[in-house]
């Protein structure tokens, strides 16, 4: 099974998006990076969604992204180039562009997707014992930039740096105390923490919430001072240099396959 990104809505106007990849930790394939885009692009056209709560099915939000269909496209420049623009980007942009508020239920795993998935959110609450990470540097292959704007803009440029260039991982505590969450419950609380949040948003008035979402949405726009940072990001992503250029190399490869075949990687 390839994975499925679920839509239900609930009273009062909250929707409820589960992710769910089973026995892999909700870890995102292609199909559901595309489903994410469809459900998120769906939300924003409906007058009755109130309030977002996105969750990972069993212990876990979102262990990253599924490998073992990695070798099916990554090692191409134009099929791995279209992985992160269309699907991935897809499905982050459809989460950003949503007006109805974004509250993510977090529990166990938020690693690499995850926490750029978690990062498309207005309020995170997460369980004590959640982790989180983007230890891709293991994988042999650095994070797209897109990807690693956003979430460095909401991880913060320290964490960002270590997650990317250390593979560190990060307890609930460390990101509350970084300003990555919301708030930490206890494991058992999460879900019932989360739902309690976004009834409250939901309870109040939606205009008022979307015209909000929309306001923040503007003020992180680039302004003619950070311009040129903005345009450097468009460069880069398209093409200069190419970003997706290292498909083919000897560590992409030898990273993924590492991983597949269960072994440390030789770099």
């Amino acid at each position: 099974m390839p994975g499925e990104v679920l839509m239900s809505v609930g009273e009062g106007g909250v929707v409820h998006i589960t992710l769910r990849h089973t026995g892999r930790l909700n870890a995102m394939s292609r199909p559901m990076w595309r489903q994410l885009r469809a459900v998120f692009e769906d939300i924003q056209r409906r007058a009755d969604a109130r309030c977002v709560l996105i969750t990972g099915e069993g212990g876990a939000f979102c262990a990253g992204g599924d490998i073992s269909e990695y070798p099916d496209f990554r090692f191409d420049a134009a099929a791995l180039r279209d992985f992160h623009e269309n699907d991935v980007w897809g499905g982050l942009h459809a989460m950003l562009a949503c007006d109805a508020p974004i509250v993510a239920s977090i529990s166990g795993a938020c690693m690499g997707a995850g926490v750029e998935i978690a990062s498309c959110c207005d309020i995170r609450i997460a369980g004590s014992t959640a982790r989180f990470g983007a230890p891709i540097a293991k994988l042999g292959f650095p994070m797209a930039p897109r990807e690693a704007q956003l979430v460095a803009g909401a991880v913060g440029e320290v964490v960002a740096r270590q997650m990317l260039l250390e593979a560190a991982t990060f307890s609930a505590p460390d990101m509350l105390a970084r300003g990555f969450l919301s708030r930490v419950v206890a494991d058992d609380m999460v879900a019932a923490d989360a739902l309690g949040s976004a009834q409250r948003v939901a309870a109040l008035a939606p205009q008022a919430a979307r015209m909000n979402k929309q306001t923040l949405r503007a003020l992180k726009m680039p302004s003619a001072r950070d311009s040129k940072e903005f345009s450097a990001i468009e460069n880069i992503v398209n093409g200069v240099p190419d970003p997706y250029g290292y498909a083919n190399s000897a560590e992409h490869r030898e990273g993924i396959t590492a991983f597949l075949d269960k072994r440390p990687p030789v770099f």
